[in-house]
């Protein structure tokens, strides 16, 4: 079954990672997503890999599922085929600085001229408007000034960076919404319009209960490692041979009693929520103390019907998981060398039109041919193209691919 933005077609000028991870959502869902890149430029080269037999994995995971033309968007023959395009499509997106787009001559105003329903989805480091709107951003940056790196770490320590790209990666899934709620829109109105999504925004937004709580108490949230600011015991405690990760107790007295420290049960100073959490600081060497003297496996095994705990999974042990397994988050896709590279899955499942990667990342300028076909162009005409450096090809391509543009 076609997933269920089967028929969307989204043309996309993105690049790094806030960008391509949004319309890596779009493609997961179904959508037909041609990337846009720029000749000597691929993203595919420029990237930070790591390499693996030549691919770039950064590269490839990011970019499954979509198509791959390569343009010198600086060219007037460039404007034209992109303008040919413009009428044909539902989606398109990009995450240059402000600005960029309409220096090249694509601007959401004159596009939106040639396709009234075109949706314009723009994501930057601080959207299309405000004071900060013209300065650069990256993930680290907007982490920083969001208020993640000061609650991430432990107390005392130096400010801490999560362990992914929450920067990049929230500015691309708020994008990802964007385009679909407009698309839903658009379904009643018939009209387009511009989605104006800024990293520095999504940081804030993910920032909710830190935000709330600073604006009802007056106190300024800080790092506490693995803690919950309001609920204790919450948080990763040692095994013998790893960690384990409790979420909240219920029944306070069960839990004492499984765990072995029964004289912790009639300790007045952690009779409630509200205590055990005020008296942090003396509880917790006492169930590190404890928590130490089994593994992992029987701690789940004592506690699993007492309170929420899990393991705290390595990577490999991630991918390993029966859980995640069974849930196809790790999926293996091939790679236009003849291989193969294993990338996560989707989370969003449906069941009567499927979400999830389906392809690897096309090979950098693998569609060129039928982006141009599509815009009109002759087999001459393309020739030309490609001969002054205005486009670029896969010379491996499928000379009667088209796009299903109909």
């Amino acid at each position: 079954m076609p997933g269920p933005l089967a028929g969307i077609t989204v043309l996309d000028f993105t690049w790094a990672l806030a960008g391509p991870f949004g319309t890596m959502v779009l493609a997961d869902l179904g959508a037909d997503v041609w990337k846009i890149e720029t000749v000597g430029q691929s993203e595919e080269e420029r990237g930070p890999g790591p390499m693996v037999e030549g691919i770039n994995t950064y590269f490839f995971s990011v970019n499954r599922g979509k198509r791959s033309i390569l343009l010198d968007l600086k060219t007037p023959e460039a404007r034209e085929v992109i303008d040919a395009l413009i009428p044909r499509v539902d989606v398109l997106t990009e995450n240059f600085s402000p600005g960029t787009m309409d220096r090249l001559g694509f601007g959401y105003d004159r596009l939106k001229e040639l396709n009234p329903r075109l949706i314009y989805a723009s994501t930057s480091g601080f959207g299309q408007t405000g004071p900060y709107r013209e300065r650069g951003a990256v993930d680290v940056i907007v982490q920083g000034m969001g208020g993640v790196m000061s609650i991430t770490g432990h107390p005392g320590g130096p400010p801490a960076r999560p362990g992914y790209s929450i920067g990049d990666l929230a500015g691309g899934l708020f994008t990802a919404i964007g385009v679909l709620s407009a698309l839903v829109e658009r379904a009643a109105s018939g009209v387009g319009q511009r989605v104006d999504v800024a990293m520095l925004d999504a940081q804030v937004a993910l920032m909710e209960n830190a935000i709330v709580r600073y604006c009802a108490t007056g106190v300024v949230p800080g790092p506490i490692g693995t803690r919950h600011p309001l609920n204790t015991p919450f948080q990763a405690f040692p095994a013998s041979d790893g960690w384990i990760v409790i979420a909240g107790v219920k029944d306070w007295a069960l839990f004492c009693a499984r765990i072995g420290r029964d004289e912790l049960i009639f300790d007045e100073r952690f009779a409630s929520r509200a205590l055990r959490n005020a008296n942090h600081a003396a509880l917790e060497p006492l169930l590190f103390e404890t928590f130490r003297t089994r593994t992992v496996d029987a701690w789940l095994a004592e506690l699993g019907e007492v309170c929420l705990i899990g393991p705290m999974n390595t990577v490999d042990r991630v991918v390993a998981d029966p859980q995640v397994q069974a849930r196809e988050m790790v999926v293996t896709l091939p790679t236009w060398k003849g291989g193969e590279l294993a990338v996560s899955g989707t989370p969003v499942k449906l069941s009567r039109t499927p979400a999830g990667p389906r392809t690897g990342a096309a090979r950098p300028g693998a569609d060129t041919a039928a982006a141009l076909q599509a815009a009109g162009l002759s087999d001459e005409q393309i020739a030309a193209l490609v001969e002054r450096g205005v486009a670029a090809m896969d010379e491996r391509r499928d000379p009667d691919a088209r796009p299903d543009w109909s």
